[in-house]
């Protein structure tokens, strides 16, 4: 194996700085070996970094150059991605002004990027391992033209004998050990035992964890805590195999398909305008004709049967033989699609995958997607960058919901990646609402999106009357249910009925209020009140994280005596039991309950059985859910997102509180709604007391026209930030505005800003926002281009 290739490996590192950098193929490997879209070891300053091989390409005047370095070795034997995969990256950061590596090293999970495993060799008789290091250390600082060690020679030949492998990290005890919290806050710990407290927050903050990922991130003092809190059953150890790889692949045996299968086994029958829409999605599902992407909308009424739908048009890509994703919003809403998924189609591979599972968890299932046939992938938008092969469907439920969108790390609107994949794949696109993102309803008005329409609820069911509750626009001192709500709870109760109330603010109180100096507590790193978590004792960050124990002296004026202001899901839950019958009892589902490994399943579920008389929670309970014997929903505070200062707040407001209305009523009882307001006359209300989604889109697009906001213009933000503490920040932000401003005259795109955004300061960092509007994105584009070099490699980040 001497060197006799004159290409070149540019391969994509997945760590900073996430340079394309470029390898020579080494003598110990034949040149075929190198593979894009596989996972390889290259060496890098004093040690190794993980990359992905983008291609391999002819060196200039056909020669390496000389000093150049070898690529060390592949990680895997076949690629883990293939090249739609790669040209959906490169997409992407041709979009972002980011390279490669940075897309990548952001969707892959952890333990794909790192270099933590060992090789291990299978020679004569016995078994030969190497970790990274080791393994560099045969190579030195070989480059371009030097000769073979023997020892690699040796080891390549083993490899291409299919006689080596990579090991991930995970196999020391350390690893194979997961730790979880037992049980939830209030937990009795003492006031001040402050290493407990740190690592029981760690938890509740970042479900279950390994071993070494907790010693990792607090230290090596920690385990003498740890074992402390074992033996006092607050934590518990149990080994990773027995959670975290169950089901963590795909969850049947027929994920390879021997031969065409019938996955459909639902016991009713499709309406018919469920069976139209169906006859027209599956017909699309075939990629005969190469026509790109084909976009559907779904609009149906809550409870019309939209997952019916679903299932049935993933059945039939399965049984063609082609893959799915259904992906929805919130992970609540993803398990209860899996549940689905599991009773009406009969042994379908599937595979769940969403942010909230482990590290491990979500390598595992992102390799198996890689290579297993055809597949149902159920998850949040973070399983869109799953590499599942010959895509058939990919549906959005709720594509309405804000939640498609991520605004942190790598930016990207999940419809937007999913047009592209479905593009790539000739596959339908499949976006389903009962209240529609009215940019999408205007493109399926324009004729850009077929529409299918489901205006009636399945089973027999009828939506439910609508009213409003009027509350006083100040209420000092009561809660926040008015007595006409508590009156309505009591009774559905005492029926033996059960209810749901939204509040879309977690916490027990989002103010704490200090009687000695009349201030509020504030967060030290961003412009934004501590929420006290009762359960918890602390006063806690929504934004950073930053939690002080509760009670604490004033930071202000040392004061001890607080008042608690306004309510949270937590104080909500409290208030609310002394006016039901006696034995009743309240679940809540949002954030901070759910933190537990498994604990959201086992709330829906005990919700489900009858276990609680009323559910409480913020959004993650508004869609979707099937929840029969739910006959009243109370929105308590149905203004929270009317005014703020975004063009879409009313439409935000009138989708979250339309798809509460419709968790009621979905049985054989009729269902009521009440909305808590302090603007009972704000035309949004209008439209939900009818459920008239027609009604307020024909509103809302005539003001969007009227102001020029999108689908009428394209419109992009473009953040920019630096630390609080840099002197020189407020001159380099003016430096940017002005490319900005210029490039904007220029093009002649309007630009407002910058101008200090909403919540003025998060983490440390001053925060400016800068609002474009254009009929050309190519020129936003160039905006955004011309900020990132202004801005240069300052302290101020653009975003």
């Amino acid at each position: 194996m001497s060197l006799s290739s004159q290409r070149l490996i540019d391969a994509a590192l997945l760590s900073p700085p996430y340079s394309t950098l470029s390898y020579a193929p080494p003598p110990w490997l034949p040149e075929s070996v190198w593979r894009p879209g596989m996972r390889v070891l290259l060496p890098l300053g004093r040690g190794c970094r993980v990359a992905v091989v983008l291609g391999l390409r002819q060196a200039e005047r056909g020669t390496i150059p000389e000093g150049l370095k070898y690529a060390l070795w592949p990680l895997e034997t076949e690629p883990l991605l293939d090249a739609a995969y790669l040209e959906l990256v490169r997409q992407l950061g041709v979009r972002h002004a980011v390279p490669p590596g940075r897309i990548l090293g952001t969707v892959l999970p952890s333990p794909l990027r790192l270099t933590k495993g060992r090789f291990r060799f299978l020679g004569e008789g016995k078994a030969r391992e190497c970790k990274t290091s080791e393994l560099a250390a045969f190579a030195g600082d070989l480059t371009a033209g030097s000769a073979c060690p023997a020892e690699l020679r040796s080891f390549g030949e083993l490899w291409l004998q299919g006689r080596g492998s990579w090991l991930e990290g995970g196999d020391s005890p350390l690893d194979r050990e997961m730790v979880s919290l037992a049980q939830d806050p209030p937990w009795p710990v003492r006031p001040r035992a402050f290493k407990q407290f740190a690592l029981l927050d760690y938890l509740l903050l970042r479900g279950a964890v390994s071993k070494r990922q907790l010693l990792d991130d607090l230290g090596s003092s920690a385990s003498e805590t740890l074992n402390t809190l074992m033996e006092r059953q607050l934590v518990l150890v149990r080994p990773r195999d027995e959670g975290e790889s169950a089901g963590a692949g795909v969850d049947s045996g027929e994920a390879a398909g021997e031969g065409r299968k019938q996955y459909w086994n639902a016991p009713f029958a499709l309406s018919p305008d469920q069976d139209a829409a169906l006859a027209a999605l599956v017909a699309d599902s075939d990629p005969a004709g190469g026509s790109g992407a084909k976009p559907h909308l779904l609009h149906g009424v809550t409870g019309s049967g939209k997952t019916a739908v679903y299932l049935a048009l993933a059945a039939a890509c399965l049984e063609r033989g082609r893959s799915v994703m259904l992906l929805a919003p919130e992970v609540a809403l993803a398990i209860k699609l899996r549940r689905d998924a599991e009773r009406y189609l009969k042994d379908a591979p599937v595979i769940f995958y969403h942010g909230y599972q482990t590290p491990r968890e979500r390598q595992e299932r992102f390799v198996n997607a890689a290579s297993a046939g055809p597949v149902l992938i159920v998850g949040t938008r973070s399983a869109l960058f799953l590499p599942v092969r010959n895509l058939g469907a990919i549906i959005l439920d709720e594509e309405h919901d804000t939640s498609f969108k991520q605004d942190e790390g790598l930016v990207y609107q999940a419809k937007e990646v999913a047009w592209f994949r479905a593009a790539q794949g000739d596959s339908v696109l499949l976006l389903g609402s009962a209240t529609p993102d009215v940019k999408t309803y205007y493109a399926a008005g324009q004729g850009q999106i077929r529409l299918h329409a489901l205006s009636e609820r399945t089973g027999g069911g009828t939506l439910p009357s609508i009213r409003l509750v009027a509350l006083p626009r100040s209420s000092p001192g009561a809660g926040l249910l008015a007595g006409e709500s508590i009156e309505a709870i009591a009774a559905c109760v005492a029926r033996g009925e059960q209810a749901v109330i939204l509040l879309n603010r977690r916490g027990y109180a989002p103010f704490m209020y200090c009687t000695s100096c009349g201030g509020t507590v504030h967060c030290p790193h961003c412009d934004i009140s501590l929420t006290y978590h009762k359960g918890r004792e602390r006063l806690v960050c929504h934004y950073c994280g930053h939690a002080v124990p509760f009670p604490s002296p004033c930071p202000d004026c040392g004061g001890v005596s607080f008042v608690p202001m306004g309510e949270g899901t937590e104080k909500l839950e409290e208030s609310l039991l002394p006016f039901l019958p006696v034995g009743s009892r309240i679940l809540r589902l949002d954030r901070d309950s759910t933190r537990r490994p498994g604990r959201m399943e086992e709330i829906l579920a005990a919700f489900g059985r009858g276990e609680a008389s009323v559910l409480v929670g913020t959004q993650m309970l508004s869609k979707g859910h099937h929840f029969p014997n739910v006959t009243l929903v109370v929105a308590a505070d149905a203004d929270l997102g009317l005014n703020l200062p975004d063009y879409r707040a009313a439409e935000r407001s009138f989708q979250l509180v339309l798809q509460a209305a419709g968790r009621s009523g979905r049985g054989e009882k009729p269902g009521e709604v009440l909305i808590q307001t302090r603007d009972p006359g704000h035309y949004c209300w209008e439209f939900v007391r009818g459920n008239d989604y027609e009604g307020f889109y024909a509103q809302e697009v005539a003001l969007r026209e009227r102001r020029r906001y999108p689908p009428f213009v394209r419109l992009a933000l473009i953040r920019l930030s630096f630390p609080m503490d840099w002197n020189e920040g407020m001159a380099r932000l003016e430096k940017v505005a002005e490319a900005i401003r210029g490039t904007g005259k220029a093009r002649g795109v309007s630009v407002l800003g910058p101008a200090p955004a909403p919540l003025s300061m998060i983490k440390g960092m001053r925060r400016f926002h800068c609002l474009l509007k254009s009929d050309n994105w190519v020129a936003l584009r160039d905006i955004y281009g011309a900020a990132l070099r202004a801005a240069g490699q300052s302290k101020l980040r653009v975003g």
